[in-house]
């Protein structure tokens, strides 16, 4: 049991059942929250524990330690380099860029950079790992190429790194916030019969069914922008199954509608579609027409995280880069048709985190809604 540090003390023991004698209860509970927070910073201070006798828990001076720096180029944001803010960074075993995601066996060590891109990760087991990292606010993630290995009482310096985020062109419109989340898309009311009081509302009870009761018949629709940076979040960031009313359930589709001036005939246009999860679920894409038998784009059966049955707002992430033929867009108004096509359960889903259009590098656009 962790004594009080402020206040008035028990002298003979320090348990929680000596703290409902004392007066201002409210206030007591409020010192222990912080001595709890108190001991946990000493606690991982003191990791790795230096009592376990296990030769399979190696003690701090048989670790090793890495540190670096992780900058972004992105040449239609700057023209200097950008610092990794708040980038997370880690070791995990070797694989390809996104492999850590999945990777359950080995050992992982991670660490959030600064506001200027440093990272240090100390205290990491022996043993040969590739360095990965994402960035709030980008797309994508980096993989260092060169193998780190670890040795005892190692001190590794990375130096600078270099994060350069899939682009193809210039920005047409953007519809959300790229950190891997679906939080900033509006979540509705929970059913009354349901509510909690998490202060979190994706943590509410029964948010699946409430799509079918706000859109009963028809699915939602973005208005996207050409501006120098706007996203529009009219509703759901996840795109579920509607129950019918003879208790089947559908595949969904949303819209984003957008204007061109004009179509640039000499180049490919990029729609970026990053999601936060998905569950069994499959992402089609078609443009202009909603009725083509045969999607622009098909992600095929994705996702096994199951996230809204566990009232969550991120899963596993995924990236795709879909080719749009300047052939299929016109003048004035377009539409890009997005299919969660998969309707056989409820729990199957596609939680968006970002989506993006790119026109095509030699190309200067204008639109208005």
């Amino acid at each position: 049991m962790i004594p009080l540090r402020y206040g008035r003390m028990p002298k003979d023991r320090f348990d929680l059942a000596s703290y409902k004698y004392m007066d201002n209860k409210r206030w007591i509970i409020q010192q222990i929250l912080i001595d709890i927070d108190f001991q946990m910073m000493a606690e991982v201070q003191s990791w790795p524990y230096t009592f376990p006798a296990s030769k399979d828990f190696p003690s701090s001076d048989q670790r090793g330690n890495v540190n670096g720096r992780l900058l972004v180029r992105n040449r239609f944001i700057s023209k200097d380099y950008i610092s990794a803010k708040g980038a997370y960074v880690g070791l995990a075993p070797p694989g390809d860029v996104e492999s850590w995601q999945r990777e359950s066996k080995g050992y992982q060590f991670w660490t959030r950079a600064d506001e200027n891109g440093n990272f240090t990760i100390n205290h990491v087991r022996t043993g040969d790992y590739n360095l990965y990292a994402w960035v709030p606010g980008f797309i994508g993630d980096y993989r260092n190429d060169v193998p780190v290995t670890i040795t005892p009482g190692c001190y590794i310096h990375l130096g600078h790194l270099v994060y350069e985020p899939p682009r193809d062109g210039p920005t047409l419109w953007e519809i959300g916030i790229p950190d891997r989340s679906a939080a900033e898309f509006y979540i509705p009311d929970p059913d009354l019969k349901y509510i909690n009081r998490i202060p979190d509302r994706f943590r509410q009870y029964g948010l699946w069914e409430r799509y079918a009761e706000l859109y009963p018949k028809e699915d939602l629709v973005f208005f996207a922008q050409v501006t120098s940076y706007s996203y529009l979040l009219p509703s759901f960031g996840i795109c579920i199954c509607r129950r019918k009313n003879d208790n089947t359930l559908q595949g969904t589709t949303w819209q984003i509608r957008f204007k061109l001036e004009r179509v640039d005939e000499t180049g490919t246009y990029k729609l970026k579609v990053a999601l936060a999860s998905a569950n069994l679920g499959e992402l089609q894409v078609r443009v202009n027409d909603p009725n083509t038998k045969r999607p622009l784009f098909s992600s095929g059966l994705i996702g096994r995280d199951n996230a809204v049955v566990r009232h969550g707002i991120h899963g596993l992430y995924w990236l795709f880069n879909v080719e749009i033929p300047n052939a299929v867009l016109v003048k004035g108004e377009n539409t890009i048709y997005l299919t969660q096509a998969r309707g056989q359960s409820p729990w199957r889903y596609l939680m968006y985190d970002y989506i993006r259009l790119e026109g095509p590098l030699t190309a200067v656009h204008k639109a208005t809604i």
